[in-house]
């Protein structure tokens, strides 16, 4: 006798399962999500002024979801451009002589330096709208965010094992697929650290990308950061702790629905696997493999980009033969020539601009002032390096450490220096202090962070049969650090480092000019100087100051940071 199974048993089952449930319950929220962030874009700018931005609490869910879309998007724009610039600089030696210089100095370039030049641009392509401050927003995000990673990245393809490489040869892979079957894996690991860090890092400037104030013009969209701003402005501390849980909330959920994921995906890249670890885990990404639901809609463009991948299958690795003739060196010498004749030509229009409207005195100054931010960034640097570097190494071989410490870190480095700044001021005129000296641990705040993750990234891929020989020879204390970990780190700290000086230069913006309320603290330095030049809209002394912390830059990690990294790549490669 055959048994009819009800269709509300055992029909519904077999279509929908528990991850199914799971799954339309996240899409729901995503689009409700994305319609709730978007709906204000088309809407005139006069309507911002109509409804400013208020410490009502209740409009903090659509504050956050707002800011939160922001920097998604720039997320989004920051790894195209990596997959891009960075893949160029690291396969082209000639491309290289260009892009990373030029990397170095987009990275010094502050925040308020790239909106001060960039807002009537953005505006104009959407005049009058909502929508062309948004531009305005997810571009200066975008500064924050893609420096870092495509840093990271670059060194990532540097870096690559011989034996992988000699595997894509022998498999006679073509550059395409040789890039996403073998680099991109390769750097998957330390990329996604750094986008966790580019997106913590970018809450430390997310104030002034919504918050534009460019001489007259001053937009405030709808955000946590303005909402920020207005708090320290009214001194209201209660809004301050608001704006503090909002952050918590959505660093919360970028940590379950992406990074977590992501960590937990890409450690099937992993060039070494320890026996006995614990992979991570991550509830999303088991929704994401078990739901027969999301299989079906991602299914289509899972074919897409295999086919995608195996169009250039039939295109063979470029021969040897032409690689050598392409480094001809009269093309090497045109080259150089036209690399050299556009740097000229952009240092040109950079000094005619400047000359326009200042003095040498005021070069002079600038230069001064640069001085004072170049010994806190060094200072900074170094107190960092000593502290970070030992409990780096500590996490990155500890997976279970990794999985605790990772929100927390997350957490704190997306905590805006401008929220301490009740505390900061008040203590500093309560007792008097000297602002010059105590101001300066502000411009740490959000950029240690870098050299902690990078070198977290560098004592995970430590390989498993190095770490078993150091146990086997009793390599311990001092001697492991200086024959195991430190070497083994060291590429990966150099990229921490100079993406955490770059940032410091950048937060010097913010850390040497804190506010609150009426009472308002000034430190002698580069970053005080833009900033104020900034507030009064003088754009010769804007590009002056950004030109000279460009310089400053460009010069310490031309003669230090550059040399000590090819040393460490040089004399510390794995494979």
């Amino acid at each position: 006798m055959r048994v009819i199974v009800p269709i509300s048993v055992g029909g519904w089952a077999r279509l929908f399962s528990r991850w199914d449930v799971l799954a339309v319950l996240l899409i729901l929220g995503l689009l409700a999500f994305l319609a709730e962030a978007s709906r204000h874009l088309l809407e005139p700018l006069a309507e911002l002024r109509r409804q400013p931005v208020s410490l009502d609490p209740a409009n903090l869910p659509e504050y956050a979801a707002r800011t939160a879309l922001r920097m998604l998007i720039a997320m989004a724009l920051s790894l195209i451009f990596t997959f891009t610039y960075a893949t160029l600089a690291a396969k082209s030696r000639r491309a290289e002589r260009l892009l990373v210089p030029l990397l170095d100095i987009l990275q010094s370039v502050p925040i308020l330096g790239f909106i001060s030049v960039t807002v009537v641009f953005f505006m104009a392509l959407a005049p009058g709208r909502v929508l062309g401050a948004e531009f305005a927003a997810i571009f200066a995000i975008f500064t924050s965010q893609a420096w870092n990673m495509a840093f990271s990245f670059y060194q990532s393809l540097r870096t690559v094992p011989t034996e992988l490489k000699e595997a894509s040869r022998n498999f006679r892979l073509s550059p395409w697929m040789s890039f996403w079957r073998v680099d991109v894996p390769f750097a998957m690991p330390q990329l996604i650290w750094n986008m966790m860090m580019s997106m913590s890092g970018s809450w430390f400037f997310v104030v002034a990308a919504e918050a534009i104030s460019v001489g007259n013009t001053t937009i405030t969209l709808p955000g946590v950061g303005s909402y920020i701003a207005l708090a320290i402005e009214h001194r209201d501390l209660r809004a301050v702790g608001w704006a503090i849980g909002a952050m918590l909330i959505v660093i919360l959920i970028y940590d379950q629905l992406l990074f977590r994921p992501l960590v937990a995906w890409a450690d099937r890249f992993r060039f070494e696997q320890e026996a006995g670890d614990l992979p991570p885990r991550s509830w999303m990404l088991d929704v994401l493999r078990r739901s027969r639901l999301v299989h079906r809609l991602t299914r289509p463009f899972a074919l897409l980009w295999r086919r995608l991948l195996l169009a250039r299958w039939s295109e063979r690795a470029a021969p040897v033969k032409r690689e050598r003739q392409s480094r001809h060196p009269w093309i090497t010498f045109q080259w150089l020539v036209i690399v050299v004749v556009l740097a000229a030509l952009a240092l040109w229009q950079v000094l005619r601009f400047i000359t326009q409207g200042i003095a040498l005195a005021d070069v002079g100054t600038a230069l001064l002032l640069g001085l004072a931010t170049l010994s806190r960034v060094v200072a900074l640097i170094a107190i960092a390096s000593v502290i970070w570097v030992p409990v780096g190494v500590w996490v990155g071989t500890q997976p279970r450490a990794a999985n605790l410490v990772q929100p927390v870190v997350q957490f704190l480095a997306a905590f805006p220096a401008n929220l301490l700044f009740p505390i900061a001021v008040s203590a500093i005129v309560a007792f008097r202090l000297d602002p010059n000296f105590w101001l300066s641990p502000l411009m740490i705040l959000g950029t240690q962070w870098y050299i902690l993750f990078n070198v977290v990234a560098g004592a995970a891929a430590i390989p498993a049969e190095l770490r078993a020989a150091g146990v086997n020879f009793r390599v311990r204390g001092w001697l492991w650090w200086r024959r195991i970990a430190l070497p083994a780190v060291l590429p990966y700290y150099v990229t921490g480092a100079i993406t955490a000086s770059g940032g410091s230069w950048n937060a010097s913006i913010v850390a040497e000019v804190a506010s609150w309320g009426d009472e308002h603290l000034h430190a002698s330095g580069l970053g005080a100087y833009i900033a104020q030049e900034t507030e009064a809209g003088d754009f010769h002394r804007i590009v002056l100051g950004i030109a000279v912390m460009s310089l400053y830059v460009v010069v310490i990690n031309r003669a230090f940071w550059r040399p000590l990294y090819l040393y460490a790549e040089r004399k510390f490669r794995l494979g």
